[in-house]
């Protein structure tokens, strides 16, 4: 079922679908959305999903994040069978495995910065002091020093995008999702987001997904896998990826 590094060693999947199908609505009304996705992504790897309106990524990516289950197929998040988990052990998967980041940045604005960051050790239970330290230790890893204290109302888009990647890699996730992370951005912000992204993948080994709509910005990525029509229409390497910082 894995594949072989470059030892010889045998390779599991952190990610992998099997025969994934999504149907929304009943009768005619049925709309596949996904029509038998089979993916695999091993840890480290940073893969970029793109395909036009209706494609199936988003969809595909809502399933990868325990936001959506299947219609039909599997979904095994390092080889357990994420299908035949309870609602509460799917949520468990979700706070201590994966991180989030999106386009809309979703910070909540009355809070600072720092505090933001915190969420989702708070959602854990993590202890105050233990909660200020690693939050700390993530906004200087975005390089958001002295910015701690301020709400998002008075940071910039870009800045207000390294709140949301720090509050995304506190908790240490295995495996990062990022839906358009540079879509509200300009093109200078855009790069600084990518060389961040593309620095937590190469130097703490997270594995990325990130969907964008923009070659550029997929060029950072090791890998290219292309939606349409609910299928996997090509998967391939990123000979020439862009690497930053």
């Amino acid at each position: 079922m894995g594949s072989e590094d470059s030892n010889g060693a045998s390779r599991q999947p952190i990610i992998e679908l099997s025969g994934v199908t999504k149907v929304y609505g009943t009768g005619t009304a049925a709309m596949e959305a996904l029509r038998g996705v089979d993916l695999r992504i091993y840890p480290g790897e940073f893969v970029a999903v793109m395909g036009p309106s209706g494609s199936g990524k988003s969809t595909c990516m809502n399933i990868v994040g325990c936001l959506d289950t299947p219609t039909s197929g599997a979904y095994r998040f390092c080889g357990v069978e994420v299908g035949k988990l309870t609602r509460n052990q799917r949520a468990l998967l979700r706070r201590h495995y994966l991180g989030f980041v999106f386009q809309g940045f979703n910070l909540l604005n009355r809070t600072s910065a720092l505090e933001n960051v915190e969420l989702p050790l708070i959602y854990r239970g993590e202890a105050v002091r233990t909660r200020h330290q690693r939050a700390n230790h993530a906004m200087h890893a975005v390089g958001l020093n002295g910015w701690e204290h301020h709400t998002p109302g008075e940071l910039s888009g870009g800045q207000q995008q390294r709140v949301a990647i720090a509050r995304a890699i506190v908790a240490e996730p295995l495996v990062l999702l990022a839906d358009e992370p540079t879509g509200n951005l300009d093109s200078a912000r855009s790069v600084e987001i990518m060389g961040l992204l593309t620095s937590f993948n190469r130097d703490q080994g997270i594995t990325i997904v990130m969907v964008t709509h923009e070659p550029d910005m997929a060029a950072y990525a090791k890998r290219t896998v292309h939606f349409r029509d609910g299928l996997i229409a090509t998967d391939h390497s990123n000979g020439d990826s862009l690497h930053v910082g």
